[in-house]
């Protein structure tokens, strides 16, 4: 099947039409029901039922383990994090995510290996040596970790928390993927966004990591900033380049101030608008490409030796909560604070406040607070919205033979709006089979709101979304 990899024609999205027409708000499809699915009346059985299933298939297991804690605040930061300087916080919170994991562990086969580990935050190495190698070894007794060569573990990187003999220990623990979050380069964006870090440092860490044998080595960019030009960017992509990262994730910044204060003490004047914002991410995208990356889709371009870049010229590419994977049959466990599972046909999400997650662990209850039992209508939907995140392309008949429908009929109201794409270029239809072209790549979240169901009643709430562009 044909893959699409050209570059982002520069310079014939560079008009206001084309940002006026594609450039609406919707979600990111980490998940297909999105989190906005999720309800309180899931219940603690509907997940016991949801394991059981997932123990009959003996598929291996995926581990996402969220460290909310961060020393200082990024202000254009939307995760779920803690600000903090106290290590009775921390050290609070470590024993209730040890005891998640001792709980979560024995609802799980124990011969089922853990083929995929990310660390996210927050800040994980926030946590000290000490802690980290608590962490890890904790869950390597109560999970069946693999060896370095069959497992992915990655654990995500504030540059200011590392130093080379930090890296060293994370190598000698078991990581062997690093993601550095950089942001940007220039001195100027850095100070507006308060997160300060010089490029020696990072040239450094990046020595250290080769010189530690990382298998794999990224860097989290984001556009959009306040300060941010094309030519600043540029200059960015620049330095990247000659660090030469395996991945690189290229984030588009979200303003939603109303929901995350932090990003209310950015200088709003100072934001791109979003026809420079379109520019920025074209340039910085042909600059990528023509240094050798592969645009794999969604923010995110790869060495085309690189594990993903395979994986999506071979059609085996993933999505779930940890972004892009090459491992399809791998049930997602969730550890800690906001973590999601995907486990079966259930999505479930710890509580997202640390207060209530530490109590109910110190009793012994469940963290689990809200969750979905999908219908086969989700299913058949949410790998529709995958393939065409994942792959750049949809293939009605493999639709068709997975789950025993007529592609045309079952999705006769979205056929028009496939068409209308073809018509618009976002779109080629070749033999039965939609590829995504470049200018559908940079709005590919739009072409996956054809088939949320959910996605009208939302808009009709007024529910508020990130822009795809």
């Amino acid at each position: 099947m044909h893959v699409v990899k050209e570059g982002l024609e520069e310079d014939s999205l560079w008009d206001s039409e084309f940002i006026r027409q594609h450039d609406v708000a919707g979600p990111r499809y980490t998940s297909y029901p999105t989190a906005l699915q999720f309800h309180e009346e899931f219940t603690h059985e509907d997940y016991l039922g949801a394991v059981g299933r997932s123990n009959e298939s003996r598929m291996p297991l995926s581990l996402y383990v969220h460290l909310p804690f961060c020393a200082s605040l990024c202000y254009y930061c939307a995760c779920n994090k803690v600000i903090t300087q106290s290590d009775e916080k921390k050290r609070r919170y470590l024993d209730a995510l040890i005891k998640e994991i001792r709980m979560k562990s024995r609802d799980f086969d124990q011969g089922r290996p853990v083929y995929q580990m990310h660390w996210g935050g927050g800040t994980p190495t926030y946590f000290n040596e000490a802690e980290l190698t608590e962490l890890w070894f904790e869950i390597g007794r109560h999970f069946h970790l693999v060896d370095s060569e069959r497992g992915e573990y990655s654990i995500e990187i504030d540059p200011r928390t590392m130093t080379a003999d930090k890296l060293g220990l994370l190598k000698g623990l078991g990581f062997n993927r690093i993601s550095l979050g950089i942001q940007d380069f220039d001195r100027k964006v850095q100070e507006a966004i308060n997160r300060v870090q010089p490029f020696q440092q990072i040239e450094e860490l990046m020595m250290a990591s080769r010189n530690y044998q990382f298998r794999s080595v990224n860097f989290d960019l984001i556009y959009g900033l306040p300060y941010q030009s094309v030519g600043s960017v540029r200059d960015t992509i620049n330095q990247v380049i000659e660090l030469s990262p395996d991945r690189i994730s290229l984030f588009n910044y979200a303003h939603l101030p109303q929901r995350f204060k932090s990003q209310g003490l950015l200088p709003e004047e100072a934001l791109p608008l979003a026809e420079e914002k379109l520019q920025i991410l074209c340039a910085a995208s042909n600059q990528l490409i023509d240094a050798g990356y592969v645009y794999i889709g969604m923010d995110h371009f790869a060495k085309p030796t690189d594990e993903l870049a395979v994986a999506q010229a071979e059609g085996n590419l993933h999505r779930n909560f940890q972004g892009y994977t090459t491992f399809k049959d791998a049930d997602l466990v969730g550890l800690g604070v906001s973590s999601i599972s995907l486990i079966n046909n259930v999505y479930c999400q710890n509580t997202k406040s640390i207060t209530e997650y530490q109590g109910l662990m110190e009793e012994g209850d469940s963290p689990i607070t809200a969750g979905v039992l999908l219908s086969t209508d989700d299913e058949i939907r949410r790998a529709v919205i995958m393939s065409l995140l994942c792959q750049n392309w949809l293939v009605p008949s493999q639709i068709e033979e997975q789950y025993g429908i007529v592609f045309e009929d079952y999705f006769f109201n979205e056929i028009r709006g496939l068409s209308d794409f073809v018509e618009e270029g976002l779109l080629v239809r070749q033999g039965g089979v939609y590829n995504v072209t470049s200018k559908g790549r940079l709005v590919i979240r739009k072409i996956c709101m054809l088939f949320d169901i959910y996605l009208p009643q939302h808009m009709k709430d007024g529910t508020r979304f990130s822009r795809v562009l």
